[in-house]
């Protein structure tokens, strides 16, 4: 069928195929999304309607109370046979891979991650390469991916994503869903917060590298993170019917990932900055804030160094200057410093992806110069950085780097060095390109930080 010329509710997007006049064909292979009170009574309905007898189902001490026993009583109630792990290697890395197949039953097929981002994203690569199904148990909202066909794993020090498989069920029990912490809540708001910034890189790539775009997909994210901002106040009253209208758009962002087929209407550079601080907190051994949490703060300094660069102007034959004076060396030697052990996969990934190879990146600023009015108007159209921080201290949520424990010189690395944790075009990568992001991520840096 042909994809909807207005965006439609969730179901409306689930396992179906859409022809699209962007050319490509989407489709979510995601069957069923309950979001409602008393959710969880829809597990074993779903496996035994889907035909399957043997769950295994992953948590770890904290998710296993709020939802994984009950879970496993319910399905006993029920006659489905069922297998539960408690992960004790909860760094999310190789270890748990290894715990996780360890304990997995031979007979099982059909996986269920009963928890959030990372024990979500176990599972689903998990899955993936055990060619078994999976469902996702919500014990909280605070992040975009429950939909999302990709991974993000800590492998060999790196946070990387790798193309895994979309879960087939979606449980977000409103019982469950309001009584998570607070700050999980904000930081699921802070995450599609994040989608004004990353939607804005897929437009500039789009103008900049004729990256393959679709209209329909960016307007259904758009829509759909308008719709669950309006009443974005009641979230802190923890009323039911707004926590699930969260959930909901959380998941919706997930499916056009899906549908697109990889994560570029849901995720940019404000992603890259919080994927950064990830690597760098683990490496310090210490626990960082909710990845929502982090891409709000990450939404509010790209939207600052977007106003920096639209007060500063633009002299496009010193981009060209700086492009041809790239040293290829002395940024292999920063990457070093800038990512210690996560570092050779940062430098690996460039040489296959070449983003920051002189001869395309001259090219780029071709393209700048001759659609820098268009680009500027792209940039202006963002809501400013004040909004976004005033929607966040609305709830009650960081807005500004020392309130996640990012000090002043980790901040200057973000700006330089994040946006080579992905091979994407980002409005970070083309500020780079113009040689322009030392000086005005100095000048945020200075703001945020103090002198």
């Amino acid at each position: 069928m042909e994809m909807y010329t207005q965006p439609h509710p969730l179901n409306d997007y689930l396992d179906r195929r859409f022809t699209c006049d962007c050319g490509k064909e989407h489709y979510a292979s995601l069957k069923f999304v309950s979001v409602r009170k008393d959710a969880l009574e829809d597990l074993p309905r779903f496996a035994q309607e889907l035909g399957f007898k043997s769950l295994y189902l992953i948590s770890d001490k904290i998710t296993y109370e709020i939802a994984g026993k009950r879970c496993m009583e319910i399905l006993a109630a029920a006659g489905v046979k069922a297998h539960i792990v408690v992960l004790g290697h909860t760094g999310f890395d190789e270890a748990t891979v290894g715990e996780i197949l360890i304990n997995m039953p031979d007979d099982c097929d059909l996986v269920v991650a009963v928890g959030t981002g990372a024990i979500n994203d176990m599972t689903r690569y998990f899955s993936f390469r055990m060619h078994r199904p999976f469902f996702t148990v919500a014990t909280a909202a605070p992040m975009d991916g429950f939909a999302s066909s990709l991974a993000v794993l800590n492998i060999n020090n790196l946070k990387t994503s790798i193309e895994a498989q979309t879960p087939t069920a979606i449980i977000g029990d409103t019982e469950i869903l309001k009584n998570a912490p607070y700050r999980m809540i904000a930081a699921g708001l802070g995450d599609l917060l994040g989608k004004s910034t990353c939607l804005c890189d897929w437009k500039i790539a789009k103008v900049i590298n004729g990256e393959h775009y679709c209209g329909r997909i960016v307007e259904l994210v758009e829509t759909c993170v308008d719709d669950v901002l309006k009443d974005a106040g009641k979230a802190k009253d923890r009323d039911p019917q707004v926590l699930g209208d969260i959930m909901e758009g959380l998941v919706l962002t997930g499916v056009a990932m899906s549908l697109y087929g990889n994560s570029r209407p849901a995720s940019g550079c404000e992603h890259h900055m919080s994927h950064y601080w990830e690597m760098m907190f683990e490496q310090q051994g210490k626990r960082p804030v909710p990845h929502g949490t982090q891409v709000g703060v990450g939404t509010v300094l790209v939207l600052k160094l977007v106003e920096q660069l639209r007060k500063s102007g633009v002299d496009f034959d010193a981009a060209r200057a700086a492009a041809k004076a790239y040293d290829q060396a002395a940024w292999e030697e920063n990457i070093r410093m800038a990512y210690g052990p996560a570092a050779q996969g940062v430098i690996d990934m460039e040489a296959k992806a070449q983003k920051n190879e002189t001869t395309a990146r001259l090219a780029r600023i071709d393209a700048m110069e001759a659609h820098w009015e268009e680009i500027m108007a792209l940039l202006t159209a963002l809501p400013s950085s004040q909004e976004v921080m005033d929607l966040l201290r609305s709830l009650d949520s960081p807005c500004l780097p020392g309130e996640i424990d990012v000090d002043k010189e980790l901040l200057k690395n973000t700006f330089r060095y994040c946006k080579e944790v992905r091979a994407r075009y980002t409005i970070l990568q083309m500020i780079w390109d113009l040689g322009l992001l030392d000086t005005l991520s100095d000048k945020v840096v200075d703001e945020v930080c103090g002198q």
